[in-house]
């Protein structure tokens, strides 16, 4: 059955049929009728032989490299895109040894550290927020962070704040630790599940590394912080980007790709008075990926300031250690 204008086109790349393979299909359908043609003529091929063949041509095209997914080919972007975590590939994962320098992973501490010293729960304010003293420890971590290099105005910080609705870092972490299983609120207080508390005692803090990973990248609202009013669906580009991001540094670049990759994200993108599809998109990048994902884990640090000195500062991620310890790609970049 021909796909029509709005499916996901066939070839697995993760494109609408219309952005895709639609202008390809006399071509595709000339190819594939010549191999037809050329089975047919072997007298000695029975339908089933003459379908396996067929099938397994298909199969060759989707494995070649494809320019615009820079050199992924269908089949590989189409895992990256859809696979569950435990069945990505091409790609391998890691718990690093030392999670010092991550703030979610610094904050969570502090938050189990909290609870386990007070019978596995503490009482949160009347809003629901972490208590401020807790607050306040972790905005005394920031001196140990990577991003404390850019940190000169401390009252705009995601990594400081007075309470926990002031501070997004730590709101963040919270958020994924309930999200992840670990944390819940009842009653007014903040309770350790059991589970997790033995995990506590016997692995920490590498017992929770991968349930708040997987918290963050496939169940977290990544707008969440932002009030944009489109609907851009960024979070299922994560193993892409990431694996981009990790090659070149160059934000510029990465949305360049993501751009040529994924088509379909400008059209949720109008133009307004004020900005383009384009620059949109890289606002969402920046502020949802490099900003809200990659700096509150440690992977990486951008320079917040836009211009210096007049002059525009390149939009070029500093990659941590962190990133290259829990991600390791097989493809080449």
């Amino acid at each position: 059955m021909k796909p029509g204008r709005n499916d996901p086109c066939y070839c697995g790349s993760g494109k609408k049929y219309k952005r895709c393979c639609i202008d390809n299909v006399s071509r595709q359908q000339a190819q594939v009728f010549d191999d037809i043609n050329a089975l047919a003529m072997n007298p000695h091929l029975t339908l089933d032989e003459m379908n396996s063949v067929l099938q397994h041509k298909v199969e060759k095209r989707n494995n070649l490299p494809e320019p615009d997914f820079c050199g992924l080919s269908p089949t590989q972007m189409a895992n990256w895109l859809y696979a569950p975590f435990d069945d990505l590939q091409w790609v391998t994962f890691g718990t690093p040894e030392d999670l010092s320098s991550s703030p979610v992973m610094r904050y969570l501490t502090l938050i189990l550290d909290e609870a386990m010293q007070n019978n596995g729960a503490f009482k949160a304010t009347s809003k629901g927020n972490l208590p401020a003293a807790l607050v306040q420890k972790a905005s005394n971590l920031l001196p140990d962070l990577a991003v404390s290099e850019f940190e000169d105005t401390i009252e705009f910080s995601e990594f400081t704040g007075s309470r926990e609705d002031r501070f997004n870092a730590l709101h963040y972490t919270r958020v994924l630790a309930e999200i992840a299983g670990i944390i819940y609120y009842r009653n007014g207080s903040y309770h350790i599940k059991k589970d997790a508390q033995q995990q506590y005692k016997k692995q920490w803090p590498e017992a929770f590394f991968n349930p708040m990973l997987k918290a963050a990248l496939y169940e977290y609202n990544w707008g969440y912080f932002d009030s944009f009013e489109q609907d851009v669906d960024l979070h299922t580009c994560w193993l892409f980007m990431l694996w981009r991001i990790q090659s070149h540094c160059n934000v510029e670049q990465l949305v360049d790709e993501m751009m040529k990759a994924f088509p379909d994200l400008l059209l949720a993108l109008p133009t307004d008075h004020y900005f383009s599809p384009e620059e949109q998109l890289s606002f969402l990048i920046e502020s949802r990926f490099i900003e809200r994902f990659l700096q509150f884990w440690g992977f990486a640090t951008i320079d917040p300031r836009r211009y210096l000195n007049r002059e525009p500062v390149a939009r070029i991620a500093q990659i941590q250690p962190l990133l290259g310890q829990t991600f390791q790609f097989s493809v080449k970049a």
